[in-house]
């Protein structure tokens, strides 16, 4: 798994660390530290050198928005921390400061309308894919649209978590291991309505919502992200020479529409920002308003009449924050 020279403290740290992390969490955390290993494996041949010079060259060598940067920094922090209780002199990188680099895409209308129109009249090419992806895959896409779902959680709901009588989903499989309830549209619920009576879901209990054909398990996250990716292509949603923080056309990005439509929706209707921006953030299950609000960034071009309103109330609710060693 690693190859430096720590390559036996680094086995022991993660070892230790996988115990207590969620399986998001696992896998960015070990990723951080096999790029740590490889780049010890390029700069030293025995130990008892990573000193301050190493270890500005190491940090120089980070890239991506400054958030990854720290999260990065922090985790190989935590091991450098494990490494001197072994007896080894190391120094310590400093937490950098981190600018809001996060860059939303927000699809347009016009972009909404092609690519439910694709869902909902793909033809199943690919021999090796799932046949339930046919009937999921629209009621997945409209779900992550409506509710502002994530496709993990989505694909982990059970039914015994669906309450179509009261039009409310009970997440207990989400990002951070917290739990929430959904309340979906009328409209929502009656499509949500009509799939289970389709695919026979109606009063069978701990079943999955969304099924695979082929095992006892839920349909992949995987293969729902490669149905939409092809949409994508063959609609033209792109976008060319976008900068390494800003995020392209995905799945996720329909978690975005939501919270934008959410939000331009309160404005209209004359409800106060300051109560609107945390109702929205506990919805969408998110720990805090600052994680909601980078959701709420958004193309002056698609939508240049909510701009100065939202950044008004942005501006004094999330000042910058310096972060310290």
């Amino acid at each position: 798994m690693f190859d430096s020279i720590y390559s036996e403290q680094l086995s022991q740290y993660y070892g230790l660390r996988r115990e207590t992390l969620s399986e998001s969490a696992e896998k960015h955390e070990l990723c951080y530290l096999r790029r740590f290993d490889s780049y010890v494996s390029e700069q030293l041949d025995s130990p008892g050198h990573i000193t301050e010079d190493f270890i500005n060259g190491w940090v120089g060598s980070l890239s991506g928005k400054s958030s990854s940067v720290e999260n990065e920094i922090i985790v190989i922090r935590q091991f450098l921390e494990f490494l001197k209780h072994t007896g080894e002199s190391v120094a310590m990188p400093s937490i950098p400061r981190v600018h809001d680099d996060y860059v939303p895409y927000i699809f347009s209308d016009t972009e909404l309308d092609c690519i439910f129109e694709s869902a909902d009249n793909i033809v199943q090419k690919d021999p090796k894919a799932d046949p339930y992806l046919v009937i999921e895959f629209p009621v997945i896409l409209r779900l992550l649209y409506s509710c502002g779902l994530r496709i993990g959680e989505t694909v982990k709901i059970n039914m015994n978590d669906v309450d179509l009588d009261g039009g409310i989903l009970r997440l207990i499989n989400t990002k951070g291991n917290k739990q929430r309830l959904v309340p979906m549209s009328a409209p929502m619920t009656d499509i949500l309505y009509k799939y289970c009576i389709a695919m026979n879901l109606i009063g069978r209990n701990s079943i999955w919502l969304f099924p695979s054909s082929k095992n006892e398990g839920h349909i992949s996250d995987r293969s729902v992200k490669r149905r939409f990716e092809y949409i994508l292509h063959n609609n033209g949603i792109q976008v060319y020479n976008r900068k390494k923080h800003e995020r392209g056309p995905c799945l996720h990005c329909m978690r975005h529409v939501f919270a934008f439509k959410s939000f331009a929706k309160a404005e209209r209707e004359g409800r106060h920002l300051d109560d609107a921006v945390p109702v929205l953030s506990v919805y969408l299950g998110h720990a805090g308003i600052n994680e909601t609000a980078k959701y709420l960034k958004f193309s002056n071009e698609l939508f240049p009449e909510s701009i100065d309103s939202f950044g008004r109330f942005m501006s004094d609710l999330l000042p910058e924050v310096d972060y310290e060693e």
